[in-house]
Order: structure tokens, then C-alpha cells, then sequence
């Protein structure tokens, strides 16, 4: 049964073999792995010489009298006695092995059973040899018996205890005991595909962690005096950190940080984490992966884990444990609890990026995506000013999102053949929002801008200081700290107030536009709820989301869920003090850009107003704007008639610019019904409509000569 190994001249691999192609580079691995082919060639031959029975096709499936006898007087350890002494040795420390007993604490007996065992996965003819040596043709693997004695260690001696699950080899996963319904002797020993693949030279991360642990890059543009700070207790025995950052990135900071320290840095997607079918055994095969190879393990945030259902605070809680020694940096926007690991990791707050730290990472991914595609990236290295990213520089991306939206923008711009644009990297920015507050509010792409708005100089200039606050927050309330302490967010609030149809909506989108952003409206209906706690819960949802989203977001008539605290006379009154009181504290920790609109400024309680931002008045229109505002609305594309009097209509009717809009669209109407050009006769009898709408009184002082025009074209007329 030994001829099979006769090609392996003095243990050395056959040409042509994996083992030749891995000798140059992993020698001591395969002269370790012919001694273990001595060993196993001099066990067989010990049997052998034996054996009546040597060639029994049915041995191990039955035992007779005889081989009963000569089992029950055949000496302990017998085997052992015919095989060559060990003289265990570390092996070099730049090889395989070298780096496998140095990550998992291997002795060197350790690596002498690790080599016992991993034979069969090595060379397939060890199988059929394994089986012979077991008296049982059906066990192909080593036991913990035979290992044992092929090592020459007796196999009640202090050498089992090396494949106890308290020791190395199987407690941290080199070595797995299969069967362990047997006796331990009896028990069988197979090394996993990984660190049989690890031996072999490959440093691929184990399949089955494919799509939730990656390897992380590190960019550099994280704040240096907390890298170092975190690097340096990477270093120590217990490197378990944890980094909170409220409305920062921590991710970039645990990745230079390991990546300083000459660690591979493995990124944990928690999310992912969560979605596999059995998540349970996933944390350790994470740890096993980065002490295999020579890495920190980077995952969060943590409150993905929804850490108040015990079976998710598990996985975190085993995560570290299982992690225990190697670097394992956490993150999370809430403090940590005690209750989560045995031992509590050492703190850090990691403050927001500034803009000039985003801008860096957007040029970085802009290169880096641009030399993947071969698409021309002007100003992709330019200076802070002026480049592609200027605009969305002060958008709160993570470093992996702007990663994402670098090479989106690249993208659209290749499938056109043209350079990237800024409006490339705008809409790819925006294509990092989440689709979470789409389920609570509405989204509005803008489509308007400054020139589309009449209002007054006043309310124009309100409206491009709130548009420079939220361009600039992350510099003056993060960088100057202009807002300090008391949990303040770092959010921009706007109240818009003025009669209905004076431009409030519109104005909110125009912002959002310049800002870049999407324009998000919260729908009351989905709000208020009767039942006590819910709004708070709802409002709390979408206070939440938009802190995740780069966009406005707009509370349309405010009044109804920001009003006035009243006193209390019975449990009514009591219950919405306690909403108008939420409100209050909520607003003040928002983070994001809010615009509350409202036709009745009075309704709202003054301590909304103090915690404004910005503060709009829409007025009624007056008779210039009202011109400028009909002629915006009728547009150039519709026909109008020579004798259309704009003039007339702007000094007469005093409209809001809301129903000066319903006007030009009810008057295009009657135009296509008519097939000839606008007139000023259909145009007052939009207007006359709309009088009857709002319930005014139509008065022939104010509608002059064209009243009874206005009614011959009216609807009724036109049918």
C-alpha cells in the first residue's frame, strides 16, 4: 500500500505536483511534510509486518475472535514505538507556517499535529493510508489516536491536551474534532479549507464571508492626531476600541489606523451581517479571518445591531469575545454599553470632517475612479477651489458613499464618451440618499430656480442666507464652534410665512436646488395620529431619516403640528403640550435642513422662533410684481394676442402668485379651446373663475369693460 509514494524521492514532491510548485517559496512546509510521509510510511509498514490480513476488503466492518485477541494483547502505544522521534522546531517566522503559529500561538507539537492532519488535503493517497492505519477503511482521516502516534507521543500523555478545545488548535479554529459523539481517541481531525488554502499561498477571505466582510482601503484624510492615537492602542494586549461619531465618519479613522500599524484592514458589514440565513457563526469566522491574516477587524455602526433584542446583542457580544487579542475597532452614534462585551473598549468621539477633509476624498475617488475609466476628470486634481466637487463638498458623505459616488459620476460620463461635469457629481451625490424618508415624505427634484422667483429684495436675500447657512454650518457651528454644548445639532432651520400662494413651497424648492439637493415634503397625513405617542413616534422616524439624507426638508403648514402650548385642562390639553414640548428638543438636535412654511405666523409658539434660523415673510404681491409674475406664468410658448393687457390684470386683481398661476393655466385652456391666440377676454375670465373659487365678490368697478367679455368666454360660452 506504500507504492503509491514511491515517486516522492526522499519526501520530496513529484514534478508536476502542488507541492513543487510551492517548494521554492515554502520550502519548511513540504521538507516538514516528507517527514510526516516517513512517519506514516514507517507506520504502515510496522502494521504490515503484522497484519494476517493485510489486503481484507471488508476490514473494519467486522471483528473476529483472532483479531479481537491480538488487538486485546497487542501493547499500549505500539504504534508510536515504530515511528521516528520528533524534535519539534518552529518554523521560520517569514514562511506559512511561520505566520500561522504566530497569529494563533502555536507551539511547535501544534504544528506537527496540524501537519498530520492537513496531509490528506495535501496528497489524496494519505487518504486510503489513514483508513489502513485506523482499521477502517471508511475513516480517511487522521483520529486523534493516530496523530498522536505518528508524532511518537503516547496517547495517554500530556500531548492530547494540545487538541482540547482550551488549547489553540481547536479552540481558535486551526484544527476542527469531528465526531465528537465518540471518545477522544477515536475522534477525527480535519484541518478547514482555509487554512489549508492559507498553507498553499492563497490570501482570498474565506467564501463564506463573501458579501459581508471585505478588505477596507485607507484614504488618509482622516483627522492624524486621532489616528495616532487610536493606532498606538492597537498595539497593546487588549485592542478593542470603540469610536463614536453623532454626524461624523469613523470608518476612515479605524482604517488609517490600521492601516498605520501595518494591519490588513477587514471591513464587517453589520447589515450584511444581519441578512445571512445563519449569522450565528459568522463574528468568529470574521476574527479567525483577521488574525489569519495579520489584519483589525473594522464593523459598525452598531446600532444596525438594534442592540435591545438579545439575539443581536449576541453577535456582538461573541464578536468580541471570539476577537479577544486581535484589533477590533467599533463605531456607533450612541455610547456604548457595558453589557454588550466582557470588556469595555477604550472610547473615542470622532468629530465630523470638515470641508476642506471631504474635498480631499472626493478629488482622491474622482482620480481614482477617472484612471479606472479612462475618462478625462478636469479638476479632478485641481485645488480646493473651483474643483468638481465644490458643491457637494459640504454634503455629509461617508467616505464610502463619496467612494460610490465618484465612480457613478465617472460612469454616466463614460457611457456619453464626454469628461465628468459637476453635475455629473451632483446627481451621483444625490444618488447616495437613502430610500428610507421617501417612504414618509415626498420627493421633489427642483426644477425652478432663482430666476423663476418675483418676490421682494428683502425675502430674495432671507432665502440666499439660508442657502449660505447650509453651505457653511459644517464650518462655522463644527470648525468655530459658534453653537456649542447643550446637544445642540448642527441643522438649519427656516420658517417660511405669508398668505397662502405667495411662493413658500416654490421658494423651498429654488433652495434646495441651489444647495443641489432634493426637496423632501413631509405629509402631514402620514403625522398626525390620534392615537397618544404616535406623532411623536412618526415625526421621530422622519427626523431620523433626514438626518441620513442630503436634502430639505419641508413641513408644510407647520402651524398644525408646531402650535402654540396651551393651558393645561385635561388630559388633551396635557398630551399635546407634551408634542409641542418633543418638538422643541427635537428641533434643536436636528442635524439637517428644515423649512417649516405657514399662513399664520401668530399660531406658532414663540419658542419655535427662537430656535429659527431664518426667518422669510412672503407678502402679497404688489403691481409690479403681479406684472412680472402674470407674463412669468402665461410663459413664451402660448400664442397671446396683440391686444393681451398684462397691464390691466396686474393693477386690478390683487392675486397671490399661487393664483396667478391657476389663472394663466386656466386661460391657456380656454386659448386651446378657442384655437386662436390668448386675449385679455380669456385671461379675465380665468380670472373671474378663480374669484368664484376663492369666494370673492366680483365687483364691475374692479373687472371694468372686460366683465361681460369675461363671461361670454367663460367655460359655458366655450362649449
Amino acid at each position: 500500500m506504500t507504492a503509491g509514494l514511491r515517486n516522492h524521492s526522499g519526501g520530496r514532491p513529484a514534478a508536476g505536483s502542488p507541492a513543487a510548485a510551492g517548494a521554492g517559496t515554502e520550502g519548511d512546509l513540504w521538507a516538514r511534510f516528507a517527514r510526516v510521509e516517513r512517519r506514516v510510511r514507517s507506520a504502515v509498514a510496522a502494521r504490515r509486518a503484522v497484519d494476517p490480513e493485510p489486503d481484507d476488503p471488508y476490514r473494519g466492518q467486522y471483528l473476529t475472535p483472532e483479531a479481537a485477541g491480538r488487538t486485546a494483547q497487542s501493547p499500549r502505544d505500539a504504534l508510536a514505538a515504530t515511528v521516528e522521534a520528533v524534535e519539534p522546531a518552529l518554523p521560520p517566522p517569514g514562511s506559512a507556517l511561520g505566520r500561522l503559529a504566530e497569529a494563533f500561538g502555536l507551539a511547535p507539537l501544534d504544528i506537527e499535529l496540524l501537519l498530520v492532519a492537513v496531509a490528506p488535503d495535501l496528497d489524496a493517497r494519505f487518504e486510503p493510508l489513514y483508513g489502513y492505519l485506523n482499521d477502517d477503511l471508511t475513516r480517511r482521516r487522521p483520529t486523534v489516536g493516530l496523530a498522536l502516534e505518528l508524532c511518537g507521543l503516547p496517547t495517554a500523555g500530556p500531548g492530547r491536551f494540545r487538541l482540547s478545545p482550551a488549547a489553540p488548535l481547536a479552540g481558535r479554529g486551526v484544527l476542527e474534532l469531528t465526531e465528537t459523539d465518540r471518545p477522544l481517541l477515536s475522534r477525527v481531525l480535519r484541518v478547514p479549507d482555509r487554512v489549508t488554502a492559507y498553507l498553499l499561498g492563497d490570501d482570498e477571505i474565506d467564501h463564506r464571508l463573501r458579501g459581508i466582510v471585505r478588505v477596507g482601503r485607507a484614504d488618509g484624510a482622516a483627522d492624524p492626531e486621532l489616528v495616532r492615537r487610536v493606532r498606538d492602542l492597537l498595539t497593546t494586549s487588549s485592542p478593542l476600541v470603540y469610536l463614536r461619531a453623532t454626524d461624523g465618519d469613523a470608518a476612515p479613522v479605524a482604517l488609517d489606523a490600521l492601516a498605520s500599524a501595518g494591519l490588513r484592514p477587514l471591513v464587517l458589514d453589520l447589515a450584511a451581517l444581519l441578512a445571512a440565513p445563519a449569522p450565528a457563526h459568522l463574528p468568529h469566522l470574521a476574527a479567525f479571518e483577521a488574525r489569519l491574516g495579520a489584519g483589525g477587524i473594522v464593523a459598525g455602526p452598531v446600532d444596525l445591531l438594534e442592540l435591545r433584542r438579545p439575539e443581536r446583542a449576541r453577535l456582538l457580544y461573541d464578536l468580541c469575545e471570539t476577537a479577544a487579542g486581535t484589533p477590533l475597532i467599533l463605531y456607533g452614534r450612541t455610547g456604548w454599553d457595558p453589557r454588550w462585551a466582557q470588556e469595555s473598549p477604550v472610547p473615542f468621539a470622532v468629530a465630523p470632517p470638515g470641508r476642506p477633509s471631504r474635498l480631499q476624498r472626493w478629488e482622491r475617488a474622482l482620480a481614482a475612479a477617472g484612471g479606472t475609466a479612462g475618462v478625462p476628470l478636469p479638476g479632478a486634481t485641481a485645488p480646493p477651489r473651483g474643483g468638481l466637487a465644490e458643491e457637494v463638498a459640504s454634503w455629509r458623505l461617508g467616505a464610502e458613499q463619496i467612494r460610490k459616488a465618484a465612480s457613478l459620476a465617472v460612469r454616466s460620463a463614460a457611457a456619453e464618451r464626454r469628461p465628468v461635469s459637476e453635475r455629473d457629481v451632483r446627481l451621483a451625490a444625490r444618488a447616495q440618499n437613502g430610500a428610507g424618508l421617501e417612504q414618509l415624505a415626498r420627493r421633489v427634484e427642483p426644477a425652478v430656480g432663482w430666476s423663476d422667483l418675483v418676490l421682494p429684495d428683502a425675502t430674495r436675500a432671507q432665502l440666499r442666507e439660508l442657502a449660505l447657512r447650509a453651505r457653511h454650518r459644517d464650518q462655522v457651528l463644527g470648525e468655530w464652534r459658534m453653537r456649542p454644548g447643550g446637544g445642540r445639532g448642527r441643522g438649519v432651520i427656516a420658517l417660511f410665512a405669508g398668505e397662502s400662494g405667495t411662493g413658500k413651497t416654490m421658494s423651498a424648492e429654488v433652495v434646495a436646488g441651489a444647495l443641489g439637493m432634493d426637496l423632501y415634503v413631509v405629509d402631514l397625513s402620514t403625522v398626525v395620529d390620534k392615537y397618544i405617542g404616535e406623532t411623536e413616534k412618526n415625526l421621530e422616524r422622519i427626523f431620523a431619516q433626514a438626518s441620513e439624507v442630503n436634502g430639505v426638508l419641508l413641513f408644510d403648514e407647520a402651524d398644525a403640528i408646531f402650535g402654540k402650548r396651551s393651558q393645561v385642562k385635561d388630559a388633551h390639553d396635557r398630551h399635546a403640550n407634551v408634542e409641542s414640548a418633543y418638538l422643541l428638543q427635537r428641533m434643536e438636535s436636528f442635524d439637517g435642513i428644515a423649512v417649516l412654511t405657514t399662513n399664520l405666523r401668530a399660531n406658532l409658539d414663540e419658542a419655535f422662533t427662537r430656535r429659527l434660523d431664518v426667518v422669510a415673510e412672503f407678502p402679497m404681491p404688489d403691481r409690479d410684481q403681479r406684472l412680472a409674475l402674470w407674463d412669468q406664468c402665461l410663459g413664451a410658448r402660448i400664442p397671446r394676442d396683440g391686444g393681451l393687457d398684462l397691464d390691466f390684470c396686474a393693477e386690478r386683481f390683487e392675486l397671490a402668485g399661487g393664483s396667478i398661476r391657476a389663472c394663466a393655466v386656466t386661460a391657456a385652456y380656454l386659448a386651446a379651446e378657442s384655437a386662436q391666440p390668448l386675449g385679455t377676454a380669456q385671461v379675465v375670465s380665468a380670472v373671474l373663475q378663480e374669484y368664484r373659487k376663492l369666494g370673492r365678490l366680483v365687483l364691475e368697478s374692479e373687472f371694468g369693460p372686460w366683465l361681460d367679455g369675461a363671461k361670454e368666454s367663460g367655460p359655458s360660452a366655450a362649449g
